[in-house]
């Protein structure tokens, strides 16, 4: 470790912050983490990937040390776009602080968390002089509020072709709904998308034996799939959910019922499924209904993410208790919210998820607390100093 002054992660994350790193654009944000990493001694790989439909993007992977285990810190420096501009009482890229508060795209979600892991790395490192077993290292992605196409997901396959191998990872995502250390994430429920489309014939209402109209067939195909039981939830995860997402006929006329009719569905899932699963459910269920009402239809699904749930074991209590010993409470350990891209690194090793007060993530005005930027950061080096040691 070659650079001693003590980082100051308020200043760092302002740094980053006011590069306007909106997917796909990293806006020099990669930059400023390299130049800080680099100072205290880690390896920086940068990796850009590509993909025929969609744009190039720029990830870093870091690491200092050689040896096992290897802890990394997983997060993202993107973010999502401000929207309208006079709606913010400061300007997003801006960095301001009032009232104790840091106002910004990115506060939240994530690019405190990310300064955090770099104060935090140097604060352990600094205390042992160097003399740790293992390794620390950092996967930061410019792509995770995008496509998440060329982010993550490749850098983790190029690590492994590098024979980089992770034991054990946090991502630094906002988990708390309203004050730091209310929950920690050990899991999150799968997502799977369905496309449908029924298939009819065309004519004129006054003649419905002339016509095939699919939307009587596509609201029963509806109906069956809203009414599916999927589970009545787990140990540590709600009850599965279809939900609807919207339903479209494109027929401007009064007087014709049309060819096609649409509907699109995404359900989050623990679990007790999986996406093959599903898939093989659905279809099953939706075969049913178009056989007894003599209807076509086709399915066209993506199934973008399985569950996942790291175990209450040494790892998820070693988060637990750094938490509590920072903040005299007890998180929960949750596995509540959308995915994020713990959903690729889960494949790889253990994964939890902990960060900032997610309330005005994506959202004007995003900000969050001076003080749980100093807490988190603090908490962070707490887990590295009780992993290691």
């Amino acid at each position: 470790m070659t650079y001693m002054e003590d980082l100051n992660v308020i200043e760092l994350t302002q740094a980053l912050m006011r590069c306007p790193s909106v997917t796909p654009n990293d806006a020099g944000a990669l930059n400023v983490l390299q130049s800080v990493l680099e100072k205290i001694g880690f390896e920086c790989s940068r990796l850009t990937f590509s993909d025929d439909n969609t744009p190039d993007v720029d990830n870093l992977y870091a690491r200092i040390g050689t040896g096992a285990p290897n802890f990394c810190f997983a997060g993202h420096t993107d973010v999502v776009p401000p929207g309208d501009l006079n709606a913010w009482s400061v300007d997003p890229f801006d960095s301001v602080i009032k009232d104790g508060m840091l106002y910004g795209r990115g506060a939240a979600d994530m690019k405190a968390a990310v300064a955090c892991f770099a104060v935090a790395s140097q604060r352990h490192l600094k205390k042992y002089h160097g003399n740790y077993k293992g390794s620390i290292s950092l996967l930061i992605t410019g792509d995770e509020e995008g496509p998440a196409i060329n982010g993550t997901r490749k850098v983790l396959e190029w690590m492994t072709s590098n024979g980089e191998h992770i034991d054990h990872c946090l991502v630094g995502e906002p988990t708390n709904p309203n004050a730091l250390g209310e929950m920690f994430k050990i899991g999150r429920r799968g997502s799977f998308t369905g496309f449908l489309t029924v298939s009819g014939n065309e004519g004129h209402i006054a003649y419905p034996h002339l016509a095939d109209n699919p939307i009587p067939h596509l609201v029963a195909m509806m109906s069956a799939l809203d009414g599916m039981h999927l589970d009545d939830g787990s140990d540590h995860f709600q009850p599965s959910n279809l939900e609807f997402t919207t339903v479209d006929v494109g027929n401007l006329a009064t007087n014709v019922t049309p060819a096609l009719a649409r509907a699109t569905f995404n359900i989050r899932f623990n679990t007790i499924h999986s996406l093959d699963g599903l898939d093989e459910k659905i279809r099953t269920l939706l075969d049913d209904v178009a056989s007894k009402r003599g209807a076509n239809y086709e399915l066209r699904v993506l199934k973008n993410s399985e569950p996942f749930l790291t175990g209450e074991g040494d790892f998820s209590k070693l988060v637990g208790r750094s938490i509590e010993q920072h903040l005299g409470r007890a998180p929960e350990m949750s596995t509540t919210g959308g995915t994020s891209d713990a959903r690729y690194i889960k494949n790889y090793c253990p994964v939890v998820e902990f960060g900032l007060v997610g309330q005005t993530m994506h959202k004007v005005d995003e900000r969050v607390d001076l003080a749980d930027i100093e807490s988190l950061a603090n908490i962070y080096t707490t887990i590295l100093d009780g992993y290691f040691t």
